[in-house]
């Protein structure tokens, strides 16, 4: 018999290749979706893989944001605080919030306690520390977690 004339449900019909990347999918991202909140601290010299949506906090951004303020400055005191003044003006509400998070980042991280780096947080509750690979720190933490009752 004609495979289409077979009543497949429509699930059954899609080509191979389409059935395949969704499942490929579900699997990398499973540990992520069984993972309630999942949070990256490091920081620029410590490269993490992460999927999108993951919250990564860099503890060096501040750092370099006011890097990026001070470059270039003339040696007087008052030009250099005028010029100052004005970076962050241009910057606006967006150079504002890079700064307000980054700082609330190092907050947070500083709360919970972060020994080292890389660490993935999950759930404010379990930490693998020195895996860059987001996927793999939450699938050890699922199978920690999958064990304890």
């Amino acid at each position: 018999m004609p495979a289409h004339s077979l009543n497949l449900p429509a699930a059954s019909r899609r080509p191979l290749a389409a059935r395949l990347a969704a499942g490929l999918c579900a699997a990398l991202l499973g540990p992520i979706a069984a993972a309630a909140d999942v949070l990256v601290v490091t920081d620029s010299r410590h490269p993490v893989q992460a999927p999108a949506g993951v919250r990564i906090i860099e503890l060096d951004q501040a750092a370099r944001i006011e890097v990026e303020l001070a470059a270039h400055l003339p040696a007087d005191p008052q030009q250099a605080a005028a010029l100052v003044r004005q970076r962050l003006h241009d910057g606006g509400e967006a150079l504002q919030r890079r700064i307000g998070h980054a700082y609330q980042g190092v907050a947070d991280a500083w709360g919970l306690g972060i020994a080292k780096i890389p660490a993935v947080v999950v759930d404010r509750r379990y930490v693998v520390y020195g895996e860059p690979d987001v996927l793999r720190a939450v699938a050890r933490i699922n199978a920690y977690r999958s064990t304890q009752p």
